[in-house]
């Protein structure tokens, strides 16, 4: 493309802009009589002469002549590429500058103030665009988003139901403090420019819209420009940032965060510093979290990812607590258990066939202390736990509805998705044409249904291709497993040779886990491709749609291994002499203390490892890349440059890592619920992990967006999306999973069977449960062994085999059917949405409908004088 080229659609797209905010100021009638100066501030253009200057808080008010900076726009320049480049590169430096301009020209059309400050050495520069809306800009925008804005400030209405029961008690709450700056709540409703006098604080331009109502509105007009043809696709700061002709683009944080120098705290802290003080500090580890100021400074979005993390650890804890005694309980039993008893003092009394081709013979007394770390986690107390945890996950769902509704209304996003949310803006820039919206019937841009359809499944391809890597992955590592125990029985060291099962198990997760964490970073590339492509309308569907396909990738990945121990390994081997294979290597045996214990070990290493792999990775990766580019950085500029003054806001910003948002963090979490649920029979210690993890993740999670992340524009949001129907359908399927590992991988149901046809004391049980090896199989060893199995001596399934089959399934269906039954009773006791909330959704309604209906005569309050809003007994709280 060409510059005359950009130059004349800057030109169309100027005069069409230019008209349009012209004919809205005349139509509205808005005062952009300038305000008082009220000096400088953090967000201002102009630099301070005291120290310090660039300390105050961003949020404040700008003067006419230095407005406050909205957002920030950053490009870097090599000076050195002119002497050096060739044509090509020539050509595409010339685009990018091109474009750049293109852009600034249209943002200024827009309406918006853009401002540039440039830090250079001998090499190269640092560009910084600041922009600025002005309050007709503000206005138009707020309407065209259906910004919510207030009707009249009320008492903070926070609750916390511990808090109250141990107010009740009379118990001290340590968990208690008293946050400064507790943010008001207010009736509100969508904002009308020609209702302006109704709204509250409308008589002070600089201070009614809030910093997260800016940065919205700007990212709003910043996605929409146009720097080229926009058939081509060539709008939006996101297209820029992904060309490399903007390096970053964000809104300013709120001052730093760090303590304020004695001269400015008479001007009270700042929002970001009171985050850092009472949220992200690692000494508040056990402090309730102040949601309404996350909700304040972030938006809704991150304070619900906030509110549902706090709530799951805090829902932890039961779940860890009776977890951790079942554990105990294990301990005590691994040693007064008589079938464990009986395989310590068994000495040559069991001699076992091979695990695998070229393993020796070996004897079952060898395998004592595997029996006994077996007896851990395999024990009457892990049908119970199986249960409460069942039980539990669906309360803990039930009840996050509740707090999700209570919060959703709290913070004026109840109806977001069905009425509020606005098509994205590639969206609108993309579709091929219009269309009525059904609800509020305003025109907007519309993809047939159709074709997203035809897109979607052609996605649903191309997910399904990489599912199926996965299982190669996995059946890859089941060969391995195989291989590397035939390697290492066959070792000279009669220690190695003894635990060559589990060495191969063990070191197969560890490969398993190396496999899991590259696919991942693969296919979540790929998953962002094929989401744009379908062509989703709003930003939630856009995320509810690549959340679920990864989620759908990740599941397989993360579970298939432990799925294929707890339901498949060991179940079709075959007997001695007539062994089964897979692609010529014999299938692999659960090893002597059985398949829950290996399953246990396959969790604790994926689990525990993940989690210390992201944590250090949280810790680590961001010091390194934010010690690099503030090196970078700081040497492009000149020796004593911004020294006595500190860095410029936009500077000290820029120097931080971009946000990533949330969908890391979501999907960790709720992978950590699947390994706490899906699989919980085999570790009951998993809630304690992820309880002490999650501790730790609160706080990482709150230090890396105060104080390591640049500040991400305020989304809204009404929950917390698509995730919730996922761990909706994690709950379910962790009913059936905990019921087919008690039936068919646990000892629980043999035991329970020969206790009620054998011996009640259970002496003899190990032999009721090994198998002879076919007289064949002996004749051509010379020897005889045993084998776990429920098999005649000619290797035909025994009538006990058959018994204990037909029970199994029975325990199975009632475990199922109890529990769901129990778990609909849950559901339909527990109201999703409380009452008092859906009768202040309807009064809100009702009240805001009166306070914005077009003829004040439908009031019934003659007596109000124009201007003013309505009495405060018309006006009640929204909560």
């Amino acid at each position: 493309m060409t510059s005359e080229a950009c130059s004349g659609i800057r030109c169309a797209w100027s005069g069409t802009l230019r008209r349009r905010v012209l004919d809205e100021d005349i139509a509205v009638l808005i005062d952009m009589a300038p305000r008082p100066e009220k000096g400088d501030s953090y967000g201002s253009t102009a630099r301070s002469s005291e120290p310090g200057g660039h300390q105050a808080a961003a949020c404040r008010a700008g003067t006419p002549a230095n407005p406050r900076i909205d957002f920030v726009l950053v490009w870097e320049e090599d000076l050195t590429l002119g002497r050096q480049q060739d044509n090509a590169s020539q050509g595409k430096t010339d685009l990018h500058m091109a474009w750049r301009e293109t852009f600034l020209d249209n943002l200024r059309v827009a309406g918006l103030h853009v401002d540039q400050r440039d830090v250079q050495d001998e090499d190269s520069a640092v560009h910084y665009v600041l922009l600025s809306a002005p309050w007709a800009v503000l206005c138009y925008y707020a309407e065209d988003l259906r910004l919510k804005l207030p009707l009249q400030e009320l008492p903070n209405q926070a609750s916390n139901w511990s808090a109250g029961l141990l107010q009740w008690l009379g118990v001290p709450n340590i968990l208690l403090e008293d946050v400064p700056d507790v943010p008001p709540e207010y009736y509100s409703c969508q904002f009308k420019v020609s209702k302006l006098s109704r709204f509250l604080g409308h008589d002070n331009q600089d201070t009614f819209f809030t910093c997260t109502n800016r940065h919205q509105i700007i990212f709003e007009i910043l996605a929409k420009t146009p720097y080229g043809h926009e058939k081509k696709g060539l709008f939006g700061v996101d297209q820029l940032l992904s060309q490399g002709v903007f390096r970053a683009a964000f809104p300013l944080h709120d001052g730093p965060f760090t303590e304020p120098p004695e001269g400015l705290r008479a001007t009270g802290l700042s929002q970001r510093h009171v985050l850092f003080r009472h949220w992200a500090h690692w000494r508040k580890w056990c402090k309730y979290q102040p949601l309404d100021h996350v909700r304040r400074y972030f938006g809704e979005k991150v304070a619900l990812y906030f509110a549902w993390l706090g709530f799951y650890t805090c829902w932890l804890l039961p779940a860890a607590v009776v977890g951790t005694l079942v554990f105990l309980v294990g301990c005590f039993m691994a040693f007064s258990d008589i079938p464990t008893q009986e395989v310590c003092s068994s000495a040559d009394s069991f001699e076992m066939c091979p695990l695998c081709l070229d393993c020796p013979f070996w004897l079952l007394s060898s395998a004592c202390a595997q029996v006994q770390v077996g007896r851990l986690f395999d024990h009457e107390g892990t049908v119970f736990f199986s249960s409460f945890v069942a039980l539990w996950a669906v309360l803990f769902l039930e009840y996050w509805k509740r707090k999700s509704a209570t919060l959703a209304y709290r913070w004026g996003c109840s109806d977001f998705e069905d009425i509020e949310e606005r098509p994205r803006p590639q969206f609108a820039a993309s579709a091929p044409t219009t269309a009525p919206n059904p609800i509020t019937g305003v025109d907007e841009p519309y993809f047939p249904s159709r074709s997203r359809v035809h897109r979607v499944l052609a996605g649903s391809v191309v997910v399904a291709m990489m599912v199926a890597v996965v299982i190669m992955c996995l059946v890859s590592v089941i060969l391995y497993r195989a291989i590397m125990a035939i390697l290492v029985s066959r070792s000279d060291n009669t220690l190695l040779a003894a635990w060559a099962s589990r060495i191969a198990s063990l070191t197969g997760s560890v490969v398993n886990l190396v496999f899991i964490l590259m696919l991942s970073k693969l296919y979540v590339a790929l998953a962002h491709v094929l989401t744009r492509w379908e062509m989703h309308r709003t930003q939630t569907r856009f995320e509810d749609a690549f959340t679920l396909k990864v989620f759908i990738f990740q599941f397989v990945n993360f579970y298939s291994s432990p799925i294929y121990i707890a339901f498949f390994k060991g179940r079709f081997v075959g007997y001695p002499g007539s062994y089964h294979s897979l692609f010529g290597v014999r299938n692999e045996e659960c090893a002597a203390g059985g398949c829950l214990v290996e399953l246990a070990q396959e969790l604790l290493v994926i689990m525990v490892g993940k989690q210390v792999i992201n944590n250090v990775q949280e810790i680590l990766v961001p010091k390194l890349k934010g010690w690099w580019q503030k090196f970078r950085l700081r040497s492009k500029r000149k020796v004593g440059a911004s020294t006595a003054a500190g860095l410029a806001p936009w500077e000290a910003d820029y120097e931080l890592l971009p946000c990533e948002g949330l969908f890391d963090e979501y999907l960790e979490m709720v992978l950590q619920f699947g390994f706490v649920t899906i699989f919980v029979a085999a570790c009951p210690l998993a809630p304690l992990f992820a309880l002490l993890n999650n501790w730790v993740e609160i706080r990482l999670d709150a230090r890396k967006f105060v104080c390591e992340r640049r500040r991400p524009v305020a989304q809204r949001a009404q929950d917390v999306g698509i995730w919730f129907p996922i761990l909706t359908g994690i709950t379910h399927l962790a009913v059936v999973s905990n019921a087919c590992l008690l039936a068919f991988s646990s000892d629980f149901l043999p035991r329970a069977y020969y206790r009620w046809a054998r011996a009640g004391d259970l002496r003899g049980f190990v032999n009721f449960t090994l198998a002879r090896a076919p007289p064949t199989f002996a004749a051509e060893q010379n020897r005889t062994c045993r084998y776990r199995a429920f098999r005649e001596d000619d290797g035909r399934y025994s009538w006990t085999y058959w018994h204990l089959l037909a029970i199994r399934l029975a325990f199975v269906i009632v475990f199922e059917h109890v529990v769901f039954a129990i778990s609909h009773a849950l559901d339909l006791l527990v109201p999703d949405i409380p009452e008092s909330v859906e009768v202040k959704v309807k009064r809100e309604y009702y009240l805001a409908k009166q306070a914005l209906a077009e003829n004040e005569a439908l009031l019934g309050t003659s007596g109000v004088k124009d201007g003013q809003p309505t009495s405060e007994t018309n006006l009640g709280p929204q909560a």
